[in-house]
C-alpha cells in the first residue's frame, strides 16, 4: 500500500499538533520522518499502515465468523436463540467498525 504525500502529511500533521517530535531520522522501513512522543519512538506511516491491515483482519474475520454461523444454524430451538444472538452481537460490531472507518 502506497501513501500519497498528501495522505502521509494527513498522519503527520496531527501528531506535531500534540506535541510529537519529529526526529533527524527516518524509518529504515518506509523512509518516512520518525516521530518521538512520550518518550516513544516510532514510525507514523509504518504504525498506520500496520493499523489499517489489522483493521482489515478484524473485519475478514467477523464476516468469515458470521458466515459460518449462518451456515450452521441449530435445530433446538433454545440452541438457536443463542447462536442467533452471537450473529446479531457479530453484525453490531461490524456495523460499528464500519462507521468508525469511514468517520476516521
Amino acid at each position: 500500500m502506497s501513501l500519497s504525500e498528501k495522505e502521509i502529511r494527513e498522519i503527520i500533521t496531527p501528531l506535531l499538533l500534540s506535541g510529537a517530535k519529529m526526529l533527524d531520522k527516518h524509518c529504515p522501513r518506509c523512509g518516512a520522518p520518525m516521530f518521538e512522543m512520550n518518550g516513544r519512538v516510532f514510525c507514523p506511516v509504518c504504525e498506520y499502515r500496520k493499523k489499517q491491515e489489522h483493521g482489515v483482519d478484524i473485519e475478514k474475520s467477523l464476516e468469515e465468523k458470521l458466515k459460518e454461523l449462518a451456515s450452521n444454524l441449530p435445530n433446538n430451538l433454545d440452541e438457536l436463540e443463542k447462536h442467533l444472538n452471537v450473529m446479531e452481537k457479530i453484525i453490531n460490531l461490524l456495523e460499528k467498525y464500519k462507521k468508525l472507518k469511514l468517520e476516521g
